[in-house]
């Protein structure tokens, strides 16, 4: 019996795989390589309502991901200081050069990490390389993080770091730049922004973002375990952090809001071994339909969040500085702001 004849459908037309080998591809990088053939420990949850466990588990998570990256923001040279907010923090991320034509932008970064971790001095850290890259200042918001802090707060919190952008630059000059949970953050403060009346940036650019709570996507199913940084659904950091709130609702899934009604022009990015990549090309549709001028890039091999330094990830970073530049006005107006 040949391969193709050992797949089978049940009775509701889901498909059913026989047990085969998944390869590394030949078509990335030697880095990208290494890093899809090295194995990465899954997260295990306890009950969710062991408040203690979880925060321990949290915290664990944490510190293995910030080990991982090491050195990595060293890489990439830039002063960063704090601004302190009514709830929050907003670092100021100011690269050792900035171009000329970024004297009058400003990136606001949105950072990721399921909605739980990540946040403090790290939250600063991980503006440096889209600032650098962009030669561009950036203001990273340290919002608060479940599940001391559920639903709306983290949201609360970009609107005010927003704001705090908005006060110094003009809304064509800023890019929001938002990566995984920190992207579908981005996309909910974009639209929460818009219905409080604020004006809306030059430009987004949303990496693998979490937009859709529900996690219905198909790559859901067809990445679930090929990943190797998000081998399962966020579903425990979710429930932390929407704490019982309709997952429908847009300012918790950005998909599920009116484009039509404004939102600003937006690349996306993802890779083919991505669970969020089934996010990434559904928003990318649903701005499209609503006439939103939008690019989805996706990368070969490319798992959640990236390949932690392989010449894939830089080439990511320069798209959305190209992107940016592309779409940001380069001139303030008469009686400007100037940042």
């Amino acid at each position: 019996m040949s391969d193709i004849e050992k797949l089978r459908y049940t009775d509701d037309g889901s498909l059913v795989l026989p047990e085969r080998t998944i390869p590394v591809p030949s078509t990335i990088s030697a880095e990208a390589r290494r890093f899809l053939a090295t194995p990465q420990r899954a997260d295990h949850w306890p009950p969710l309502e062991d408040r203690i466990a979880i925060k321990a588990a949290i915290a664990e998570r944490e510190r293995r991901l910030i080990a991982a990256a090491g050195d990595r923001f060293s890489m990439f040279p830039a002063t960063v200081t704090e601004q302190e907010l009514s709830r929050s923090t907003l670092y100021h991320v100011t690269p050792e050069k900035i171009a000329d034509r970024q004297r009058h932008r400003a990136i606001y970064y949105v950072h990721g990490g399921a909605y739980i971790i990540m946040g403090g001095a790290i939250a600063g850290e991980l503006g440096r390389p889209i600032a650098v890259t962009a030669q561009c200042k950036t203001f990273s918001i340290d919002y608060r993080l479940a599940p001391d802090h559920p639903f709306p707060a983290a949201l609360d919190d970009a609107i005010d770091g927003y704001r705090a952008v908005l006060a110094q630059y003009e809304p064509k000059n800023i890019g929001v730049v938002g990566s995984s949970a920190g992207g579908g953050l981005a996309a909910a403060m974009l639209l929460k922004a818009r219905d409080l009346g604020l004006p809306l940036p030059g430009a987004a650019v949303l990496h693998t973002p979490e937009v859709d709570m529900t996690e219905s996507g198909d790559s859901f199913e067809t990445n679930w375990g090929i990943d190797v940084v998000l081998k399962r659904r966020l579903t425990p950091s979710i429930a932390l952090y929407a704490n019982g709130h309709d997952l429908k609702d847009p300012y918790l899934s950005p998909i599920f809001g009116d484009f039509t009604r404004g939102f600003p022009p937006t690349m996306l990015a993802s890779g083919t071994r991505d669970l969020f990549l089934s996010n990434t090309a559904i928003m990318h549709r649903a701005l499209r339909r609503a006439g939103i001028d939008a690019e989805l890039h996706v990368f070969e091999g490319m798992p959640h969040g990236g390949f932690m330094g392989a010449p894939e990830d830089w080439e990511l970073l320069t798209e959305e500085a190209r992107f940016l530049d592309r779409h940001l006005g380069t001139a303030a107006h008469r009686g400007e702001r100037l940042g």
